[in-house]
């Protein structure tokens, strides 16, 4: 019998994802709070009997930096925009000597924490926070970049069949390397001219203020997907539906339009048997810890009843393509 279904990713990346655009001085505490963060959000999950896909960077499974310096890519991406590479401007100079002095760049406690929960997956973020749309870098870089984050997880007894591309930067020229790297699955963006992936010298202002406006009414629609839409490629392309925007102090009286455009959806998914997607960085929760896992509880209590109703059933990416892959 044909249900909805509720996907959960998360881009585990700490300051990795953000080290081009802020400083440890201004988003330093916001990276430090996902220590908190992931054991909490894996516990709301298990309270909801929700499964999600923690989609990780693979400098973070380190414990130390001569660990990581120590494993580094053959080839490594000569993106024109040099602030994009972590492998330039002397960065690794700035990293402490191991995890428990740098818990801005090295995360395997965390990584232990997740597996402890079979439920749920470990994916990969690529393995340096890869761009995949920047000029500079090439199919052969991305290749190598890629093995290492599968080599990486593989040593600490996880395999790797989720990918999502970092700042969305889809990129389908890449799709073949996926597949034989063993990678079954990958987050799409949404059809919307909004999400459609770009550079991020191409991206504008006039989009942005769009997706913003879209996280409170509904400007791209559902973005909810059918199983004959998520299967028809390989690998499985399982696009996003919804941004979970961060609680924002100045935003705080529209929290229920944010709220009931992220239900309504969830409620369009359950009872059309479609695939509805919703993802966030942890780091988002960083700030405002006690407003954003309420706003997340009431996404799941809504699931919950979603469940209940309609049967609609929670799956990780990996989960969600074996089961496409299995019905043909």
């Amino acid at each position: 019998m044909k249900t909805g279904k509720f996907v959960i990713s998360l881009d585990f990346e700490l300051m990795w994802g953000v080290r081009d655009k802020r400083t440890i001085q201004d988003y330093g505490q916001n990276i430090l709070n996902v220590h908190q963060v992931i054991p909490q959000t894996l516990e709301l999950f298990r309270k909801y009997a929700v499964c999600g896909t923690f989609s990780t960077v693979g400098f973070l499974f380190f414990k130390t930096k001569e660990e990581l310096l120590a494993n580094l890519p053959s080839i490594k991406p000569q993106y024109e925009d040099k602030s994009l590479s972590p492998y330039e401007n002397t960065y690794f100079e700035s990293l402490g000597s191991d995890f428990n002095q740098d818990k801005y760049h090295f995360a395997p406690l965390l990584i232990d924490e997740i597996k402890k929960y079979p439920e749920q997956e470990i994916g990969t973020h690529t393995f340096s926070h890869y761009y995949c749309l920047e000029k500079g870098q090439t199919l052969e870089s991305f290749r190598e970049d890629t093995r290492m984050a599968v080599q990486v997880a593989k040593e600490q007894g996880i395999k790797i069949t989720s990918l999502i591309f970092p700042r969305n930067q889809f990129n389908d020229k890449y799709l073949q390397v996926c597949s034989e790297l063993g990678i079954t699955c990958y987050r799409g963006n949404e059809h919307s001219w909004l999400y459609k992936a770009k550079s991020g010298e191409n991206e504008s202002l006039f989009r942005r203020a769009f997706r913003l406006m879209d996280s409170y009414i509904n400007i791209s629609g559902h973005n909810c997907y059918s199983d004959d839409y998520i299967k028809k490629e390989t690998p499985v392309n399982i696009p996003s539906s919804r941004f979970l925007r961060p609680f924002s102090p100045k935003l705080s009286f529209l929290e229920n339009l944010r709220l009931r455009r992220i239900k309504e959806s969830m409620t369009f998914a359950a009872k059309n048997n479609l695939t509805y997607h919703l993802w966030w960085h942890p780091h988002n929760f960083g700030a405002n810890m006690e407003e954003n896992f309420k706003f997340l509880e009431k996404i799941l209590q809504h699931y919950k009843f979603l469940n209940e109703k309609y049967n609609f059933q929670s799956y990780t990416m990996s989960s969600l393509a074996a089961k496409m892959k299995n019905e043909g």
